[in-house]
C-alpha cells in the first residue's frame, strides 16, 4: 500500500535535500526551496482516477485537489502544469480538451495559470496538476508545527470517498450527486487565507488518507496527541448510512486498518463513524490547528466569508496518537 511504499522511498538515497527549506523526509503537503534571492517557492504534484463522468467537471476537481496541497502550507499557487494520462481507444481528444479545460477554469478562479503540460497513453485515465507557488516564510504552515491546546478544526465535513462510491454504484440522486461535486469543486484558498490572518502553524488537507491518516501525520510531526469528538465531525449527505449498509471503498476501510497503529476509539464511538474518520477523501477540506488565543478571530472570520468550519477536538502533550470518543 501507499504507506509501505512512503516507508521504502525513505530508505533511498536522496541528493540535495539540504536545500529544502522544511528539509528532509518531511511529510508536508508540498515541498519548499528558498530562492538565490531570497523567495521562497513551493511545489506540489498530485494526480488521480475520475471520480465524476462528466471531463469538465474532473478537471475541475482534479485542479482543486491539486491547489489544496499548497494551499495548506500557506502558499499563493502562481501556475500549474497539467498531467494527463489517457486510452485514447477509449478517450477522445476531446473527452481530453474538455478535462484540461475544466482544470483551466478551476485554476484560474484561484488566479493561477496553467501554463501547458504533459500528456501520455495510459491503460485508464489519470489527470492532475503540478502546481508551484510562494510563500513568506513567516506564514509558512507545516504538519509540525502544532503546538498544546492548539484547537483542531476541519473546513469541510468527511464521507466524499463513501459518496463518489455511491454515484459509481448508481446508488444517488442528482441533487445528491450535485452537492458531492460541489464540494470537491470548492477551493481551500479562503480557508487557507483565514488561517494565515490568524495566525495558524499548522495545517494539512485532507485526501487519500482520510482524516485519521493526514491527523496522524500532524500528531507525529508535532509529537502531539490529538484528542477528537466523533460526534463533533460532520458528515456530508447520508454517507453514514452508506458505511452503515457497507458502501465503503477499499481505500476507506484499508485506511481503517491502517489508523489501528495510532488511533484509539472508545468503545460508544459507532463502525460507521470511524469509517467516516478514515474515510478516503478526494479534494477534502483542511485541518487546522487554532492557537486558543486566535479562535475568535478565525470563527468571526470564517462566518463573514462563508467558510464552512467545525471544531472537532484539540492538540495536547502526550505520546503521538489520536483518541476518538
Amino acid at each position: 500500500g501507499a504507506a509501505e511504499l512512503a516507508q521504502v522511498l525513505r530508505k533511498l538515497t536522496w541528493r540535495g535535500t539540504e536545500r529544502l527549506f522544511n528539509g528532509e523526509h518531511q511529510d508536508d503537503d508540498a515541498v519548499v526551496i528558498q530562492m538565490p534571492d531570497g523567495r521562497v517557492l513551493a511545489s506540489t504534484v498530485d494526480v488521480f482516477t475520475p471520480v465524476v463522468d462528466d471531463p469538465h467537471t474532473y478537471g475541475a476537481i482534479a485542479a482543486a485537489n491539486s491547489l489544496s496541497d499548497l494551499y495548506a502550507m500557506g502558499a499563493r499557487p502562481v501556475f500549474g502544469l497539467s498531467i494527463l494520462g489517457y486510452p485514447p481507444d477509449l478517450l477522445g481528444p476531446d473527452t481530453a480538451a474538455g478535462i484540461i479545460q475544466g482544470a483551466i477554469d478551476k485554476s484560474w478562479e484561484a488566479g493561477v495559470v496553467v501554463a501547458g503540460g504533459h500528456t501520455i497513453k495510459t491503460s485508464e485515465v489519470m489527470f492532475g496538476l503540478s502546481v508551484v507557488g510562494e510563500v513568506n516564510p513567516d506564514e509558512l504552515m507545516t504538519k509540525g508545527g502544532a503546538r498544546p491546546g492548539d484547537l483542531l478544526v476541519l473546513t469541510k465535513p468527511l464521507g466524499i470517498g463513501l459518496l463518489t462510491t455511491a454515484i459509481k454504484r448508481g446508488m444517488l440522486e442528482k441533487e445528491e450527486i450535485d452537492a458531492v461535486v460541489l464540494e470537491m469543486m470548492t477551493l481551500n484558498r479562503t480557508a487557507a487565507e483565514i488561517a494565515v490572518a490568524c495566525k495558524v502553524r499548522a495545517c494539512t488537507d485532507v485526501t487519500g488518507f482520510g482524516f485519521l491518516g493526514h491527523l496522524s501525520e500532524m500528531v507525529r510531526a508535532s509529537k502531539l496527541r490529538a484528542h477528537v469528538s466523533a460526534l463533533a465531525v460532520p458528515a456530508l449527505g447520508r454517507s453514514l448510512a452508506l458505511a452503515t449498509d457497507g458502501v465503503i471503498p477499499g481505500g476507506s476501510l484499508a485506511n481503517l486498518e491502517f489508523s489501528k497503529g495510532f488511533a484509539h476509539f472508545d468503545p460508544s464511538v459507532p463502525y460507521e463513524k470511524r469509517v467516516l474518520l478514515a474515510d478516503a477523501q478526494t479534494s477534502g477540506g483542511l485541518i487546522v490547528a487554532v492557537p486558543p488565543a486566535s479562535y475568535e478571530r478565525f470563527e468571526e472570520l470564517c462566518n463573514q466569508q462563508e467558510q464552512t468550519f467545525q471544531l472537532v477536538g484539540s492538540f495536547e502533550k502526550g505520546e503521538p496518537g489520536i483518541d476518538v470518543s
